[in-house]
């Protein structure tokens, strides 16, 4: 069996944050791979309050570090609530600089590694989550011009009890360990997640 190194890259979603088992959905899914069989080196790059500007500049540095290109690496992207969030009335970044920013962040990405992008998850607040579908809706459209696997994880998490509940009793936008259990199980499920983590470095 192939080694796989997989960064994960985006916010606080990605880092998990409010979660007291500090597992978030990125580390439930790797232990669950590990113990089926797979050997992985779980990177975790998520950044609190990190924009699509911000992974913009920081990805493919930090990302090289990691992942030489004698090994089986392998990049998985999750970003867009930061993007969406209003700041002073305004959104923190503009809706076609967000997508400019997710073309050059994957086109380039697609070129160096197998790469994934799973939506940002719902947010405690009904209007942002309006922006926030829209802005995923193309970001879903960009992975498909990229023939780049896309996953939402923003509809169905919407309708979970848990997820909602979690986040509301947590700080709004961050859900606890259940919430994110709900998050891993969707990926974990996930088919393009599955053959992406079995396939062996060409």
């Amino acid at each position: 069996m192939t080694e796989s190194r997989i960064c994960f890259v985006g916010d606080s979603f990605i880092n998990g944050t409010g979660d007291p088992e500090y597992l978030g959905w990125t580390g439930r899914i790797v232990a669950a791979a590990c113990q089926a069989g797979e050997e992985i080196t779980y990177y975790n790059l998520g950044v609190r309050r990190d924009t699509s500007a911000d992974i913009l500049k920081r990805w493919l540095p930090e990302v090289s570090h990691r992942l030489p290109p004698d090994c089986n690496g392998k990049v998985l992207f999750s970003f867009g609530a930061n993007d969406i969030t209003l700041e002073k009335g305004k959104m923190r970044i503009d809706f076609p600089d967000s997508l400019n920013h997710a073309w050059q962040i994957l086109e380039q990405a697609k070129l160096l590694f197998p790469v994934l992008m799973v939506s940002s998850p719902p947010l405690g607040n009904g209007e942002d989550n309006l922006r926030l579908a829209a802005l995923s809706n193309q970001f879903e459209q960009i992975c498909l011009n990229l023939s780049i696997p896309y996953l939402d994880v923003l509809t169905p998490l919407q309708q979970s009890p848990i997820w909602l509940n979690e986040v509301a009793a947590n700080d709004g936008a961050h859900p606890q360990s259940a919430g994110y259990a709900e998050l891993a199980e969707l990926v974990k499920n996930w088919l393009g997640w599955t053959s992406w983590i079995n396939a062996k470095k060409a």
